[in-house]
């Protein structure tokens, strides 16, 4: 009985990682959907990332007679270290297995993994708009990563532990409790997200202009299958970072255990909730314009400030409460 219990759970956890790559094109179509009629243009389908997706792996993958076998591997790696650090944040419930490795500091790691493979690959092959992205790549991620750390440990320091399913089921248990600290890293860890995924005002994803493009940079070497993997690595890191803000921050409706109901109504309640995120973000990339790349890191400042308030906050307002 153990064993087949135990069975169902692992297959109810590699099903959740594979929502995330199935699902993470469809968020990036949502948000491009919503922001071309925003800005009363007609815009793509909705299933238009899958189409991309699709024309790239049938493409013949070209690359320059410079490249290393570090310029062929780069694309798998960026893939699954993102799918990875996407598969261990709980999607639709804290009481499947990979629940414990959804540890914040994995999760940072991880991408921080992929983001040391796609800057090598961007300098691989020695074009200058490769070495330009990811110096401006590691730039953001140097200042983007302490926020993020910061704004997580805040929720960390109130539930007792860096876990993320724990954090979720602590909020779950103390729902009616309304804590400055959250309020503080929730904007901090928007901030970042922003900043991570390449959203504006940091980064434009829709541009190949030379002097204001990041990750566009990093991949403009590669095609076919290769260009695809990077692609859909992006669109995988967007959905991290909505489910994250989504779960840990209002984990109202995710399942604590691995009850069919309760996962489908857990994935009825996430969906929601990304589609609320994606008109967020699709609203505010209209109503804001692309900041100068040296006024990143004040940007990036503010986001480790709120951080640290909400540390702070915690400390001084809600210890022994």
């Amino acid at each position: 009985m153990g064993h087949g219990v135990n069975g169902t759970a692992w297959a109810l956890a590699t099903l959740q990682a594979l929502l995330y790559v199935a699902l993470a094109p469809l968020l990036a179509g949502w948000v491009r959907r919503l922001k071309a009629r925003l800005q009363n243009r007609r815009g793509a389908p909705l299933l238009q990332p899958y189409r991309n997706l699709y024309k790239l792996f049938a493409k013949e993958a070209r690359m320059a007679h410079t490249a290393s076998l570090l310029f062929r591997a780069a694309p798998y790696i960026v893939f699954v270290a993102t799918w990875l650090a996407a598969a261990a944040i709980p999607l639709l419930s804290t009481g499947l297995p990979t629940a414990a490795i959804a540890d914040v500091i994995v999760v940072a790691g991880l991408l921080a993994l992929a983001r040391f493979f796609l800057a090598l690959a961007g300098m691989d092959v020695g074009t200058a708009f490769g070495g330009m992205g990811a110096s401006r790549e590691m730039f953001v991620s140097a200042l983007a990563e302490p926020a993020m750390l910061m704004a997580v440990f805040s929720l960390a320091m109130t539930a007792h532990s860096t876990n993320l399913a724990s954090v979720a089921d602590y909020q779950l248990l103390n729902a009616s409790v309304l804590r400055p600290s959250y309020l503080f890293a929730l904007a901090a860890l928007v901030l970042v997200a922003v900043a991570e995924t390449g959203r504006i005002p940091v980064d434009n994803p829709s541009t190949h202009l030379e002097l204001t493009m990041i990750h566009e940079a990093m991949i403009l070497e590669y095609s076919g299958r290769h260009l695809a993997l990077m692609e859909w690595a992006a669109q995988l890191k967007l959905m991290l970072y909505g489910v994250l803000l989504a779960n840990v921050f209002f984990p109202w409706g995710i399942a604590r255990d691995t009850g069919l109901a309760a996962l489908g109504l857990a994935g009825a309640v996430i969906a929601g909730k990304l589609a609320v995120l994606g008109a967020l973000l699709a609203v505010s990339e209209t109503v804001l314009a692309k900041m100068r790349l040296f006024r990143v890191p004040a940007f990036l400042n503010l986001a480790l400030l709120l951080g640290l308030l909400g540390l702070l906050s915690h400390v001084i307002l809600e210890v022994g409460t």
